[in-house]
């Protein structure tokens, strides 16, 4: 990674964290290489490259602060565990770099690499029927079962059984907050929330401390729709937001599905609504996994064991992890924390024992390798 690249990591992670200022604003940033050109300090240097003047005194703030100081949303995002990734990281989700506002900055908090697995997202009403707990709970776990990680919102009703059951499959599940990676929103869902920590993904555009607003929801839902390959609506009523993400899907260029529910029941206008207008009907795995033809090949090979079955006769399931994870790639310490979720001090003396076993070996710069 050169310098240049840091520094517009910095400059992006910083923006972002300003009360104020948008996509949009990041945007002439990024495009004028405010990084390399402008000093930061100045409003005007701010103004000069396409900032409104609230804009350009809130960035001038900021970058009169030190990039670390000690209340930056993006130091407390870390200290909680949670990964901070722009655009220019590895870890940054490729479905996500195609929509047409991709974020500037993702919070993630729990197994970063299901951004990279091929997803579903499940969405629905919060009010559901027996019949939409009982699809979505039976969907969800079929599709995770098959080794597609489930995308949802954590609402209440739909998402959070999409979530409940996607945990049970190897696809695991990713739920993306409106709220900070530290708020969960609804309280109700906290035990499911801390679950999807340790099993699956938190993941959130907003910097730790924001407050919650009504306009963040929307801007979740492009998130749910942009990492998934398509999304499924299970029961909503017209002018819902899982509507709103069903549209934000189609814009996308992605594909939504529907389950077919009562005519009689207000639940399910939304999605007959989008089966009238073209949505595929979805009853079951099936259905989504023959729109893609390629994928079965890509989730049985992600399902095949890694071949470690003579390290695993002397391996706990923590040591196991680290060493599939150093397969894949080196790591560091702090790399390896934020994919695990082990404890530091856990983690750095199970680095120890596997270092003395033979079976990892630490290189210059503290970056771990397996051997």
């Amino acid at each position: 990674m050169t310098l240049n690249v840091d520094k517009c990591k910095q400059m992006i992670i910083m923006l972002h964290e300003c009360s104020g200022i948008g996509w949009h604003t990041v945007q002439k940033a990024v495009d004028r290489k405010a990084w390399e050109s402008v000093d930061g300090e100045s409003v005007a240097d701010w103004m000069a490259i396409g900032f409104g003047r609230p804009q350009a005194m809130a960035a001038a703030r900021r970058w009169n602060e030190p990039y670390d100081w000690p209340g930056a949303p993006y130091l407390k995002a870390q200290e909680l565990g949670a990964a901070v990734i722009t655009p220019y990281d590895e870890e940054y989700p490729e479905e996500l770099r195609r929509i047409p506002q991709p974020p500037w900055v993702l919070y993630a908090l729990g197994r970063v690499e299901l951004m990279k697995r091929p997803s579903i997202a499940i969405v629905g009403t919060r009010n559901p029927s027996a019949y939409g707990r009982h699809t979505a709970l039976a969907l969800s776990e079929e599709l995770s079962g098959r080794g597609l990680t489930i995308v949802s919102g954590l609402a209440r009703g739909i998402d959070g059984k999409a979530h409940e059951a996607a945990l049970r499959g190897f696809g695991s599940t990713i739920a993306v907050l409106a709220s900070p990676v530290d708020h969960c929103y609804p309280p109700e869902n906290r035990s499911l929330y801390q679950q999807i920590i340790r099993e699956g993904l938190i993941l959130s555009e907003s910097p730790v401390g924001s407050p919650l607003h009504p306009g963040m929801f929307p801007l979740r839902n492009r998130i749910i729709a942009g990492l998934s390959l398509g999304t499924i609506v299970v029961e909503a009523a017209k002018g819902s937001g899982s509507l709103i993400t069903a549209d934000q899907a189609l814009e996308m260029g992605r594909d939504v599905f529907a389950v077919p529910g009562p005519i009689s029941s207000l639940k399910s206008e939304g999605p007959n609504s989008l089966i009238r207008e073209g949505a595929k009907l979805v009853s079951s795995a099936d259905h989504i996994l023959e729109e893609y033809g390629w994928l079965e090949k890509k989730l049985a090979a992600l399902a095949k064991p890694k071949p470690t079955v003579a390290v695993a006769a002397s391996m706990n399931a923590e040591e196991q992890k680290v060493i599939d994870l150093l397969r894949d790639r080196p790591l560091t310490i702090n790399e390896l924390h934020q994919l695990t979720m082990i404890p530091f001090g856990h983690l750095s003396a199970l680095l120890i024992n596997l270092c003395i076993k033979r079976k990892i070996e630490q290189q210059p710069g503290a970056v771990y390798i397996a051997l």
